[in-house]
């Protein structure tokens, strides 16, 4: 569910209800915590109608706000159990139980790297993408339209020239990456939602960066159709060796999508560093078919890296109600979405019954419940010796950082990192190998300092 901020219902208790006997907690931590928090805490900020009508929600619940990604409840609740939970949802809201950051000890000792936390960065709200610029400078978007610029721990510039973002839903200003030979060229890279005659679209623009400002600017990309709805726009993006450019597009809420190459929605992508088509992408010479494609059947892409050995690609995307996947994302490919999947829809109804079929890929690994992935990293260099090589993927669900370790392309061991440290949004590895971590509530930078077990 998506709600926003209001004012109190004057229920002093939760309310008791519903089939089997769970509560209205119960079904809120069942079906809404995913989205919105174990404690509310993805309510803050929100100006909802609903809330200035007196805080009913039970509208909102069965009919759904899909432009914003929150499906209808109608199936899934009676009346009476909307009501609860609305009222549930209104008492603990105006309680302001949003949790505190966790106070980590002075050096934190996980499964085989003991790590200090430093504080790089203050007062973001929901930081999206993180680049560091050759002088060490670090580069953070935030999702609302600006791009931040940090030198030694401290805000240095907000840069200017940052075109106009369709900051609606998951929607805003995304990723942002330095060109692999950014010393000789300037070109920095940043994906965004674009605002559209009708709704927006994902879109990628290069620019050089002069005196803080964003000059130079071209257009790379833009996903077509347009559309209203405010959810699984994408966009991380990666270079690989031979300098091609990749990122993800999501469905946008619209599950065909995925299986349609007449559209950009569900889809990896590959293009030269300028925006030209690659002339061996596998759908090429398919009529109809976009030329950008490079793997399709995703639901919503979040994170994508290379991995340190093989230099193949893997993803990392959002399933529904279960079935986070990380794939080994390969050419021409079909991932299933929404043919086969690990998870069900939000209200608990059936997608599809089949995990697998002939003609389609299968997960390297999936999480259920979900977890809400962001980023994912590769742990590369030479700091980090008990993580190397390890898969590190935000949660935004359950609010840590998760380590996946490989071998010979199988997960072998998983282990939460960070845990209660907040909406992990991004993670990635700086030129001079050290970990960076970017949270929404709070909204920080982290640096992760590796010392000797």
């Amino acid at each position: 569910m998506v709600v926003p901020e209001g004012q109190s219902s004057g229920v002093s208790k939760p309310v008791e209800t519903g089939v089997g006997q769970m509560s209205a907690k119960d079904n809120f931590l069942k079906y809404c915590a995913g989205c919105h928090g174990q404690k509310m805490e993805r309510f803050a900020g929100n100006t909802w109608e609903a809330f200035k009508a007196g805080g009913d929600l039970t509208g909102v619940m069965r009919s759904g706000l899909p432009q914003l990604g929150m499906p209808s409840f109608e199936k899934a609740f009676t009346k009476t159990e909307m009501k609860a939970i609305s009222d549930y949802i209104m008492e603990m809201k105006n309680k302001k139980e949003v949790p505190a950051p966790t106070k980590f000890p002075a050096v934190v000792r996980s499964k085989h790297q003991a790590f200090k936390i430093d504080t790089v960065a203050k007062g973001l709200d929901v930081p999206w993408g993180m680049a560091f610029l050759p002088d060490g400078d670090l580069l953070v978007t935030e999702r609302s339209g600006q791009l931040f610029r940090f030198s030694g721990g401290k805000l240095k510039a907000i840069i200017s020239g940052v075109p106009e973002v369709y900051a609606q839903g998951q929607g805003g200003l995304m990723d942002v990456v330095l060109h692999p030979k950014y010393k000789e060229n300037g070109w920095i890279y940043i994906s965004y939602s674009q605002k559209a005659a009708e709704g927006g679209n994902t879109a990628i623009f290069r620019a050089k960066l002069k005196n803080n400002e964003l000059v130079e600017k071209q257009e790379l990309f833009k996903a077509i159709p347009n559309t209203n709805s405010g959810v699984h726009f994408g966009c991380r993006l990666v270079f690989d060796d031979q300098g091609y450019l990749y990122f993800g597009v999501g469905e946008r809420g619209k599950k065909e999508n995925a299986q349609t190459l007449t559209n950009h929605c569900g889809k990896i992508h590959r293009i030269f560093d300028d925006g030209r088509i690659p002339p061996d992408n596998p759908f090429v010479n398919t009529p109809g078919a976009m030329p950008t494609i490079y793997s399709y059947g995703h639901r919503n892409p979040q994170g994508i890296d290379i991995h340190p050995v093989s230099r193949r690609i893997y993803n990392n995307e959002h399933g529904p109600r279960g079935g986070d996947e990380i794939n080994l994302v390969g050419k021409g490919n079909n991932y299933g979405w929404p043919v086969i999947t690990f998870g069900i829809n939000y209200d608990g109804t059936i997608i599809t019954k089949e995990t697998a079929k002939e003609g389609m890929e299968q997960p390297v690994f999936q999480w259920t419940p979900s977890i809400g992935p962001s980023s994912m990293k590769f742990v590369t260099g030479t700091r980090y010796p008990g993580w190397k090589g390890d898969i590190l993927s935000g949660s935004l669900s359950f609010r840590y950082l998760e380590r996946v370790h490989l071998e010979n392309g199988k997960v072998t061991e998983q282990e939460k990192l960070l845990e209660n440290a907040g909406r992990v949004r991004n993670v990635t590895v700086s030129p001079d190998g050290f970990i960076y971590v970017a949270t929404e509530s709070p909204g920080i930078v982290v640096k992760l300092v590796p010392v000797n077990n």
